[in-house]
């Protein structure tokens, strides 16, 4: 547990004193959390952890970055040991009310698919009857796999894994005949196998995975924050205001949303507690929901995953988000 950190004080409050985010990510997934070769922490849902500082410090680095397993994630957002989970983690029933946690919005919708050998020739998720399947612990995908093969009268077996790294390990080393995990996350995983298009990734999905940041329960003005921060980049891809051109928008539109978004009418950020110019600092200095999307698993990316339903709600997607007035 942080120095000095009281779950029941405001976590905004808490967190400026200290000067620094406590960012949970996860311990290593290409596209959405991991380190490069000088051991800095990029991904989508590290660039979420670096807007909410740029929201609240002006300044997106101010971000410690707290790497957990599935296993350690909640206990470590309920104890007060981090501020916020930004995590690939799934918004279900359970976790938003037995677990004292609030879901702000969803980053990514996501949904559990199926990676298998090429060499395997199968086509088909109703082709693994009998399979034996490495699975990550402490997951959603356990319960859908289950659910999965009752519903279609099919038996399989199963090696567990602590962390999504060991569980690709296990795929690569033949201790299954199929990995599965949300789609994205095989997408990710497979980068990192030695010969990774000797592995193909079925086009099925078996569930709903909306993933997203999470805070904890009893704290609406830090879950405010964290959720507006985040309205603000979808807000910012739909108005079409980038990092490269927010700066001329904000000298010369007229467009009364935009000038809203950039802080210069409205409230501003005294509805948040946070500097006037906090939506723009996000904006400039970590980007909109595109842009952030596309370099860390769009076409920018190695993983070169499409949008879909990540695409805004006037662009064919579900991605939308309340106007900023």
């Amino acid at each position: 547990m942080l120095s000095g950190f009281s779950v029941q004080a405001g976590t905004l409050d808490e967190v400026k004193k200290r000067g620094t985010l406590v960012c949970g990510v996860s311990t290593g997934l290409p596209g959405f959390s991991s380190t490069d070769e000088k051991g800095h922490w990029k991904g989508l849902d590290v660039d979420g952890c670096r807007a909410i500082a740029a929201a609240v410090f002006g300044d997106a680095n101010k971000v410690k970055y707290a790497p957990l397993n599935a296993k350690e994630r909640f206990t470590a957002l309920q104890s007060g040991e981090i501020d916020v989970l930004v995590r690939g983690t799934t918004w279900t029933k359970h976790r938003d009310t037995a677990l004292g946690l609030n879901f702000v919005g969803v980053n990514y919708y996501d949904g559990q698919g199926f990676m298998v050998p090429k060499k395997l020739g199968i086509t088909s998720a109703k082709e693994l009857d009998g399979a034996i399947f490495c699975i990550h612990a402490g997951t959603t995908s356990e319960l859908n796999l289950a659910d999965y093969f009752a519903k279609n009268n099919m038996k399989y077996d199963a090696v567990v894994f602590d962390t999504h790294d060991q569980a690709a390990k296990g795929f690569e080393a033949g201790r299954c005949d199929c990995l599965t995990s949300d789609q994205s996350q095989l997408y990710a995983l497979r980068t990192q196998l030695s010969k990774p298009y000797d592995a193909v990734i079925l086009k099925e999905i078996i569930s709903k995975e909306p993933l997203g940041p999470v805070v904890r329960q009893g704290d609406d003005a830090w879950f405010n924050v964290v959720r507006w921060t985040f309205f603000a980049m979808i807000n910012a891809d739909e108005l079409g205001v980038t990092s490269a051109n927010v700066d001329a928008m904000k000298r010369r539109s007229v467009n009364p949303a935009i000038r809203r978004l950039v802080g210069l009418d409205g409230d501003k950020g005294q509805s948040l507690d946070l500097p006037d110019d906090w939506s723009y600092q996000v904006i400039k200095q970590v980007g909109n929901y595109a842009e952030v999307f596309e370099r860390n698993v769009g076409k920018g990316s190695a993983l070169r995953i499409r949008r879909g339903l990540n695409a805004l709600w006037k662009d064919g997607g579900i991605q939308y988000a309340p106007p900023m007035r």
